[in-house]
């Protein structure tokens, strides 16, 4: 057994001194490693041999095998390297093809809309104005008409924030972006106080309302608030300055409509529609076959506003009103859900 075992180590290397290619290699490793292989078939004799014969043919047969794994493995890493080197020097890389183009992101449409709503406004006059996240309840609701325990307070549900030392004037995140008014009007009636100069501004933010998630309403969102103050302001610059918005954000054909509603801080107040640019008027379901879509609130800014913002009401008037960006690029690109400008998916955003 052991003089059939040298002779079985003997072939084994000869043979594989003639494989050239992994593919032979391969081969060689099935015949004389595998389990059906001459140098494991002596393992399964085992038990035809003497007591002395075992150990001897056993540690033997061991010998046999590692020699042969280990000549198997040097001869498989010199055959890869081979042809790896083969490789190199037959294949080449032509330097002078263009790479692949890495992929650029894109603004969020939400973005989109807001910098071309901004835009749209900015050539009508109005100045970008910034104002806190953060708000005492004094400025999101008293200043602008909403007193304590108001029944209007009912329509905004708010994030109140745990400041035990703002005592009777609570902390909480803004509902809306109307609270700018006051700050930008004390502002700038703080620069005169006796005769202070005229407001056109335009007030970009979010805006975050305690509500329950659906494909219509979201707790946080954009919203563009406009606010012009000055002296013989009328109800007519009003229509007259939306129209022309709406001319230039929906198409020069973009007809429009108010009708009225009712806001704590201006009155008269009205929302504004514009025709259907998806079915023209005729009745669809983004319009909900009215031929109309909503898009903003407006109306004139209340007297009791007007004077806690510093302004005299008997001598300064002024209109307001409030867009959602996000609702206008729903209405343009017939989106049926808010919640797809928070899922971050990708296929989503790629169409931008």
């Amino acid at each position: 057994m052991l003089d059939k075992l040298k002779s079985i180590e003997n072939n084994a290397l000869d043979t594989l001194a003639g494989a050239e290619t992994l593919e032979a290699l391969e081969q060689w490793r099935i015949e004389n490693l595998s389990r059906s292989s001459e140098v494991m078939s002596v393992f399964s004799k085992m038990g035809t041999l003497t007591a002395e014969e075992r150990p001897l043919v056993g540690q033997e047969a061991n010998k046999v095998k590692q020699k042969l794994e280990a000549a198997f493995a040097e001869k498989s890493e010199t055959l890869k390297q081979e042809a790896m080197q083969k490789a190199i020097s037959s294949e080449k890389i032509d330097v002078t093809l263009p790479g692949r183009p890495a992929k650029k992101g894109g603004l969020h449409p939400a973005t989109v809309s807001l910098r071309r709503i901004l835009a749209i406004l900015g050539d009508m006059g109005f100045q970008a104005y910034t104002s806190r996240d953060v708000e005492t309840d004094e400025m999101n609701f008293q200043a602008l008409n909403f007193p304590p325990h108001h029944p209007a307070r009912e329509m905004q549900d708010s994030f109140y924030i745990d400041a035990p030392e703002a005592g009777d004037n609570p902390m909480l995140l803004r509902t809306h972006t109307s609270p700018g008014q006051i700050r930008a009007m004390r502002e700038y009636s703080a620069l005169d106080p006796q005769n202070p100069p005229a407001i056109r501004i335009a007030l970009p933010g979010m805006c975050y309302r305690y509500e329950q998630i659906t494909a219509r309403s979201e707790v946080q969102f954009y919203q563009v608030e406009g606010l012009a103050v000055g002296k013989n302001i009328t109800y007519g610059d009003l229509k007259g300055t939306l129209a022309e918005f709406a001319r230039r954000m929906f198409g020069e054909q973009a007809r429009v409509r108010f009708r009225a509603s009712y806001f704590p801080f201006t009155e008269p107040s009205a929302e504004m529609d514009v025709e259907c640019f998806v079915c023209g008027g005729k009745g669809c379901p983004v319009c909900k076959n009215s031929g109309w879509l909503e898009i903003l609130g407006s109306g004139m800014v209340h007297p009791v506003v007007l004077q806690n913002g510093g302004y005299d009401p008997t001598v300064y008037s002024g209109f307001a009103f409030g867009m959602g960006p996000q609702r206008q690029t729903m209405l343009l690109h017939k989106m049926n859900d808010i919640r797809y400008f928070w899922g971050n998916d990708i296929r989503f955003l790629q169409q931008f």
